[in-house]
């Protein structure tokens, strides 16, 4: 709606003023390229809502651009300005990279077995918008064609008239388990990326965020 865009142009124009103030050209590319990857990430899933033939790799891309992205920025900016060796701000920028893509991991698996009340997302949300997730693309590859042509079916309608139907299928094929499962390897790469820092309270914290990014489903 018109505030929403107007309130999102206003922090966009501020930021960059922020950056112009910061005098920073190395921030001003990392957060100007972010911008740009997080809208083409944003236009890819607006491309392929209502598809359901959107393969593992062509979602692990929106995810990566819409998603990952924005961590990726703030750790890589939040390594530069502590000054950062060049060894520290790579490993940083890709720790981000993947804390992103688990946390976005995780957000699909809420799609399916979240709670409304603690997680603030209601069971079949992305389903709803048409939405192809991991779980229901790996649902749809280990199903049978009957479960196959359901979730396929549920994707173009959008809604949830076939919710019912496509949780049983989800959770009946081990759809979860495996977007989990995606979702604890990106976690694990980015906790190993922290070895190059020092131990500190700093570098717990960080360790922590990869254990919380996977641990809102259990």
């Amino acid at each position: 709606n018109a505030p929403s865009v107007l309130v999102g142009d206003f922090l966009y124009a501020r930021a960059f003023e922020m950056m112009v103030e910061l005098e920073s050209l190395p921030i001003m590319n990392v957060l100007s390229r972010a911008t740009a990857v997080i809208a083409e990430g944003e236009v890819m899933q607006l491309m392929n809502v209502k598809n359901p033939d959107l393969t593992e790799e062509q979602y692990m891309q929106v995810i990566h651009n819409k998603t990952a992205m924005l961590f990726e920025a703030a750790s890589h900016t939040g390594a530069q300005l502590a000054g950062a060796s060049d060894e520290q701000e790579t490993a940083l920028r890709d720790y981000g990279k993947h804390l992103g893509m688990a946390f976005q991991l995780v957000d699909d698996v809420l799609d399916y077995q979240g709670d409304a009340e603690t997680m603030g997302k209601n069971v079949g949300d992305d389903l709803a918008e048409g939405k192809t997730t991991l779980p229901l693309i790996q649902a749809m590859a280990t199903g049978t064609d009957e479960e196959r042509q359901l979730i396929r079916q549920a994707i173009r309608k959008g809604g949830l008239d076939d919710l019912p139907k496509v949780l049983e299928t989800v959770r009946e094929s081990g759809a979860i388990e495996y977007t989990m499962d995606k979702a604890k390897e990106q976690a694990r790469i980015a906790r190993e990326l922290l070895t190059c820092l020092p131990e500190s309270a700093h570098r717990e914290a960080l360790e922590l965020l990869t254990e919380v990014a996977v641990a809102r489903v259990s």
